[in-house]
């Protein structure tokens, strides 16, 4: 057995993480023995490497932060899981491994579908859930405007806010992530640029659009802000630039705007488990249904090629030694992980 492991943090994380042998301990009461099927590189988890995130665990840990494996052995008094049974891992439980120890009680059954899909639905899925349905009441037909719009959160925004009867308006960075995004439906993709204010009043109607969702943060996040209209609501959830969100004073004293911030742990930290679970089983079925987006390795592969110059460090594989995996991106950000790591 491996996993992928790390005892300090730094610049370059493929410098400081290593597959390393271990062995499973023996299964207590309740504990389940896991084999991992697919594990994905979120860019929460280089951040973590490189000591940039919220939430660090303690050294050494293991990578990786979500995943689905199956039952390979059941201790004692596991409950109904059976051996064979997709499930999905414990999230943040350090999923970058060939096998993981867990509660059976805290595992969530799946239903049969591909995994690489399933791997990838406990952070970026909810998400995009919560970002709609946690700031603004919205209805059918109520206009929605989000950056970074072909990330992995983006697309799945995208489609479920279609499920929802929402419409979007999608901001890019270059002309080929617009074709990514349109290419899953998106009603209105733009590149982003000075005059984007202007652009979205053509494309909605002048629509009254109330709520806008950031990832970039920067000078863009004051973009994002012009395009709302009177006492909307702008919710940050990233930031890819590295920039402090910049938006002009007017925004707030003369638009009544609301600037909101959104982590995902604190949500899970504040919610009822039943709330938390309920949200992974409307996303799962959606997903099995084919109402998400699915990863597309061609495509993946040639925008990991485009940016192979170092802008995108998010794309890289981490490993060396004897840690080899085999990757496919996921719609837009996220690295689908195989984790190949027996031989």
């Amino acid at each position: 057995m491996l996993r992928a492991q790390y005892e300090r943090r730094g610049p370059v994380p493929q410098d400081v993480i290593e597959a390393v042998e271990f062995e499973a301990p023996s299964l207590e009461a309740g504990q389940v023995l896991l084999e991992v099927v697919a594990a994905p590189i979120n860019p929460s988890d280089f951040l973590t490497l490189t000591e940039e995130y919220g939430q660090l665990p303690p050294l050494p840990a293991i990578g990786g932060r979500e995943g689905v494996g199956r039952v390979a052995e059941l201790g004692p008094d596991a409950g109904e899981l059976a051996v064979g049974q997709l499930v999905l891992l414990p999230r943040g439980s350090g999923t970058w491994c060939t096998h993981v120890v867990a509660v059976a009680a805290q595992l969530q059954p799946l239903g049969e579908a591909d995994p690489l899909q399933l791997s990838m639905m406990a952070i970026n899925p909810p998400t995009a859930a919560l970002l709609l349905s946690e700031f603004v009441r919205l209805g059918p037909g109520d206009w929605v405007i989000q950056n970074a719009a072909d990330s992995a959160v983006g697309l799945y925004l995208v489609e479920l806010a279609g499920y929802r009867g929402c419409r979007t308006v999608n901001v890019v960075r270059r002309q080929d992530a617009a074709a990514v995004v349109r290419d899953i439906g998106a009603e209105v993709v733009l590149v982003d640029g000075e005059d984007v204010a202007e652009r979205v009043v053509e494309a909605t109607g002048a629509a009254a659009i109330r709520l806008g969702i950031d990832a970039v943060s920067g000078a863009a996040t004051g973009r994002l802000a012009d395009c709302l209209c009177e006492s909307a609501t702008l919710v940050s959830y990233g930031r890819m630039s590295g920039e402090p969100s910049a938006v002009q004073p007017d925004a707030f004293v003369f638009g009544d705007l609301t600037l909101r911030g959104f982590w995902l742990v604190n949500w899970f930290r504040r919610t009822p488990e039943q709330r938390r679970r309920a949200l992974v089983d409307e996303l799962a079925r959606l997903i099995i249904a084919g109402n998400a987006p699915r990863a597309d390795p061609r495509h993946l592969r040639r925008q990991r090629d485009q940016r192979s110059s170092g802008k995108c460090r998010e794309r890289r594989a981490i490993g060396k030694g004897p840690h080899r995996s085999a990757t496919v991106n996921s719609p837009a950000g996220s690295t689908a992980l195989t984790l190949a790591l027996r031989g």
